[in-house]
């Protein structure tokens, strides 16, 4: 026995927070951190810049973008026309007939994104399209995460994940667009799925209290990604160097098949009880609990998994059991549209960002730093109140922010900045929050595959907000603000998870189900009783 004077018993062990789960956040959040980086990355390295048409009897090879003799009143796909062909004259505003041309060349103001590189002038769904192109790759990353994390471990398929970002290097060396946007692709769909392993893994060896606090840690993780992405991109802007810092540091994840450790309730409902055990004494090592290690040595494998409260964890459980679970399948419903409007609402105001008026790198480090105090009214709000509630309060403002903002016009640049990073750190509240609360509804037998299926409804959403900056701003906001005030109704069809335990298998679904049934049916009939004895 420990010294300590408070003795823990073998089925608190997981309900005791200390350093073994704040290691093993910090490895599960660098991860997270990189994804984060590369997962934004196109909004620099895909992102406009100023071009106009070369006129070559005005343009040398060296001309650069910024002449005085460009008409006003010509756009950049567009070639003025000469009055007449002039041979060493130098070209003014007057030297040019009213009359324009299609351009086929062009002159960029800089070579640091791709637009330049590809010659991408006058396409732009061809910059947006990297953007939608990758999150495809994170929606089918993220889902089949789901799956494999399920079936081959939490671990395992963070490790892999992780390094697979590495792929990413690969994209300084295509030699046009249509070569970059499918490594774009691959890259994607393989570091797509540290999201959803890793924020499971944090979860699962997190205690009833500090569930909030798991998915608050790894939020911030990418929130970090994303600020030193905004300061790596100031100081390094050319875009092949940009990719090059964000990706090469996923080879140190080599180091996590021994560093970083397995769920251990993944590993007692897949029957590895003595792995399982191995990670417990850890935990009990670590935290420095007071357990008795006999007991935790000589426990039989089914008594482990009675007090972990898994029951016949030998049952397979797949997408039948859930679709027949109605209650469950609402569950997941109603979870993945608000993940998928987080996930819409969030992305979209930070690709949104680089158009504000002002710099864009300024804009965008400030709509990924406002997200750090959202997290904390999520932690304080979810633990003081609860889940629910706040979230559909959340989700409300938000809807507001953004409309409010997409009506202000860019002559109150403060006014409408202001409201725009509102409406940033409420939605940075809602993210975590529906994350963890999502987390907390479904089972463990399942829990990785229904977080791939809301992650996919997220990707979704990271689908369609690189597509934004396409329409009009104020449309853009009436979307935001619509799926956000739908999603803060549907939370009322789900219950609320704060102070309860971690649901393992759809079997405790239907038996909380008939147990609340049993109970208004025994208050009924308490109130029946009464009504009867005062008449």
């Amino acid at each position: 026995m420990k010294d300590n004077t408070e003795v823990t018993n073998v089925a608190d062990i997981l309900e005791k927070f200390g350093k073994y789960q704040m290691l093993q956040y910090f490895y599960a959040s660098l991860p997270a951190l990189v994804v984060a980086m590369i997962n934004v990355n196109y909004i620099f390295v895909a992102g406009e810049v100023n071009y106009r048409c070369r006129v070559p009897e005005c343009d040398s090879l060296n001309s650069t973008y910024n002449v005085t003799w460009w008409p006003a009143s010509v756009d950049e796909c567009s070639k003025p026309v000469l009055n007449q062909t002039l041979d060493d004259v130098l070209c003014t505003n007057d030297s040019f007939a009213g009359s324009r041309e299609k351009c086929t060349d062009w002159i960029y103001e800089n070579h640091d994104t791709i637009i330049s590189e590809y010659d991408l002038a006058c396409q732009p769904w061809k910059r947006t399209m990297v953007g939608t192109i990758h999150n495809i790759g994170m929606a089918l990353a993220e889902m089949a995460a789901g799956w494999l994390a399920d079936i081959y471990g939490r671990k395992f398929t963070t490790v892999i994940c992780a390094i697979g970002c590495i792929i990413g290097n690969f994209k300084t060396l295509a030699p046009n667009y249509n070569t970059y946007v499918s490594i774009e692709f691959i890259e994607a769909l393989i570091c797509g799925g540290v999201y959803t392993s890793g924020g499971v893994l944090m979860l699962e060896i997190a205690g009833s209290d500090q569930r909030l606090l798991a998915g608050v840690v790894f939020a911030y993780a990418v929130y970090m990604g994303e600020a030193i992405f905004a300061l790596i991109g100031m100081a390094v802007p050319y875009w092949k160097s940009l990719i090059q810092i964000i990706c090469t540091p996923s080879l140190l994840f080599f180091f996590y098949f021994i560093s970083i450790h397995e769920s251990p309730r993944w590993l007692i409902i897949k029957d590895r009880i003595d792995e399982a055990r191995e990670i417990l004494k850890n935990m009990v090592r670590m935290n420095k609990l007071n357990v008795d290690e006999d007991e935790l040595n000589n426990i039989d494998n089914e008594k482990l998994k009675a007090l972990y409260s898994y029951g016949d964890s030998t049952k397979k459980q797949g997408l039948k059991q859930i679709y027949q679970c109605k209650k469950l399948l609402l569950w997941v419903l109603v979870s993945s549209f608000c993940r998928f409007t987080v996930s819409f609402v969030y992305y979209g105001l930070l690709i949104n960002s680089v158009v504000l008026p002002g710099d864009k790198y300024t804009n965008f480090l400030l709509a990924a730093v406002m997200s750090f105090p959202g997290e904390l009214i999520s932690l304080f709000l979810m633990n003081k109140i609860g889940r629910k509630l706040p979230l559909m309060v959340g989700f409300l403002l938000c809807g507001i922010s953004c409309v409010a903002s997409g009506y202000v016009s860019n002559e109150h640049a403060w006014l409408k900045i202001c409201l725009f990073l509102v409406g940033k750190l409420v939605t940075a509240a809602c993210y975590t929050g529906t994350l963890t609360y999502s987390m907390e509804l479904f089972p463990t037998s399942v829990r990785g595959s229904l977080i791939g299926l809301c992650t996919l409804a997220a990707c979704l959403g990271n689908m369609l907000a690189p597509l934004t900056p396409l329409l009009t701003p104020l449309l853009s906001s009436i979307l935001f603000a619509s799926s956000a005030v739908i999603s803060s109704v549907l939370l009322i069809f789900t219950p609320e998870t704060k102070g309860a335990p971690l649901i393992d298998t759809i079997e405790q679904i239907y038996d909380k189900s008939l147990s609340e049934r049993k109970k208004q049916n025994e208050n009924s009939k308490e109130n029946s009783e009464s009504m009867n004895t005062r008449f």
